[in-house]
């Protein structure tokens, strides 16, 4: 009541100054407000959301975010305000002046001086109550306002850090970013996984289709990237990719992005896995000094523990075995796996997420696959009698495969074989161009970004970290 009272006398002399001593109000945002130095006497303009409502008998109390934080800031206002549209949910506009807080969470709040209710919020029928946490899977069913709870919030802003980390990463490290195409008509990875585009415009008849070739949306950008890699050292790109795979697991999605690089003039796996766990470190350390809020958030709330996991991955050096030590290992296991390991058959998820566990819970570099399992552009590494390339796979925990990556074939006569065994010759004569004129050897490795955020927040389903999740049987929105 003290407190109240404290508050309203200060309301109360701050709204008997003359209007024309006030200086304009500043627009900032609440991430902008709160991490101010001597910011008490500012006026300021605050827009955004209500995240809770207290009212006493002539004080009400408001903390409003505009997205740009987690924390949200403290709004004061005297009882001469309609708090009946003051509700969780609604979006305003606050100006007034900055004082100091007498709460430990924050330096600052604001006394209002004017409230503008710019948006009405129906509380009763909106899907999220104040102070009630809502589990991720109830918040999926909203897509077009689950934005607006503090998990997503924080699950996006994390999002976006590591965004800027990961272009931070490869431009400190002299990458030239490049911009692959979406609509292609090559299929990198031979699964035959592929969204077709068709137009809707009315095609004359002797047209076959818009292209005059059937075009897909990509499944991966490194094709491009290597044609890229005959003029540049060091590539990447990253963005949308896109899988027609009639999955509903919690690590497979239809549009997804992915972090691909691409690097001249390298020979081993070795060159190519120390990129990929630099990558790894760098920006995860970069997302943890940027949004520490958000991620101790996700670590408190969705994922207890992660923490401790985290930490682990990032001070150990990752460990490196082969597929065939990886086989050995699997047999050998006392698990009952749903998919029998052999060699020769793919590593699946459950394999995946054993091998990390017997390395200590340490991401792991799988390498050297068989030959059969891999794509033709894959480097031969002539080895008898199992017959290998110089593939790798970076396994981490929780998730399972997060990285894939090889040598690829730069020696022509032994591309034009393996196009030849998988009938691929005339389409990709292209590609086996790439080798007549200047060719190099050359590797790279791509990333799946969605698959990253899982395994740094501990988020369990990949649809929790995409804006907008699309997988079979669902496009909403």
């Amino acid at each position: 009541m003290f407190r109240a009272r404290c508050v309203l006398r200060a309301l109360r002399s701050c709204s008997s100054a003359p209007c024309s001593r006030r200086k304009p109000s500043a627009k900032l945002s609440v991430r902008d407000v709160l991490r101010a130095q001597n910011t008490s006497g500012e006026r300021v303009k605050v827009q955004g959301w209500i995240r809770s409502v207290r009212s006493q008998k002539e004080v009400m109390f408001l903390h409003v975010n505009d997205g740009s934080s987690l924390e949200s800031l403290q709004v004061v206002a005297d009882s001469s305000f309609d708090s009946r549209e003051l509700v969780f949910g609604s979006s305003v506009e606050v100006q007034g002046q900055l004082v100091e807080s007498p709460s430990k969470r924050q330096n600052v709040e604001l006394k209002a001086e004017k409230i503008e209710v710019v948006g009405k919020c129906d509380a009763k029928t909106f899907p999220f109550k104040y102070k009630e946490r809502h589990p991720l899977e109830y918040v999926r069913q909203y897509p077009h306002l689950r934005c607006r709870t503090n998990a997503l919030g924080s699950i996006l802003r994390v999002r976006s850090e590591a965004t800027a980390a990961i272009h931070s990463f490869f431009k400190d490290n002299g990458f030239v970013h490049i911009h692959t195409p979406i609509i292609t008509s090559n299929d990198c990875e031979g699964a035959g996984e592929l969204f077709q585009v068709e137009s809707s415009r009315k095609m004359k008849l002797s047209e076959e289709n818009f292209f005059n070739v059937p075009a897909f949306l990509t499944v991966s950008g490194q094709l491009h990237l290597e044609v890229m890699s005959g003029a540049f050292t060091q590539v990447f790109t990253f963005g949308p990719t896109f899988r027609a795979e009639n999955s509903q697991s919690r690590r497979h999605l239809a549009e997804f992005y992915m972090v691909e690089a691409e690097i001249s003039f390298i020979e081993s796996l070795q060159d190519i896995m120390q990129v990929m766990e630099r990558l790894f470190k760098t920006a995860t350390m970069m997302v943890l000094s940027n949004c520490p809020e958000d991620v101790e958030l996700c670590h408190k709330f969705i994922a207890p523990g992660q923490k401790d996991r985290l930490e682990h991955m990032l001070k150990n050096s990752f460990l490196i075995m082969s597929y065939t030590e990886a086989v050995e290992i699997l047999k050998q296991a006392s698990e009952n796996f749903t998919f029998t390991p052999e060699w020769g058959a793919d590593l699946h998820t459950e394999h995946e997420k054993y091998l990390v566990k017997h390395c200590g819970n340490i991401p792991v570099f799988v390498i050297n696959y068989p030959l059969v399992l891999k794509p033709f552009y894959m480097r031969d590494n002539e080895d008898s009698p199992q017959h290998t390339v110089a593939a790798v796979d970076l396994l981490v925990p929780g998730v399972g495969e997060l990285f894939g990556g090889s040598l690829r074939e730069e020696r022509y006569h032994f591309l034009e074989q393996q196009l030849a065994r998988s009938g691929l010759t005339e389409a990709y004569q292209w590609y086996l161009d790439l080798r007549r004129y200047g060719s190099v050897p050359h590797g790279g490795f791509g990333m799946g970004f969605e698959r990253y955020l899982q395994c740094i927040l501990g988020v369990d389903n990949i649809k929790d970290v995409i804006p907008f999740p699309r997988f079979t049987h669902s496009c909403l929105l």
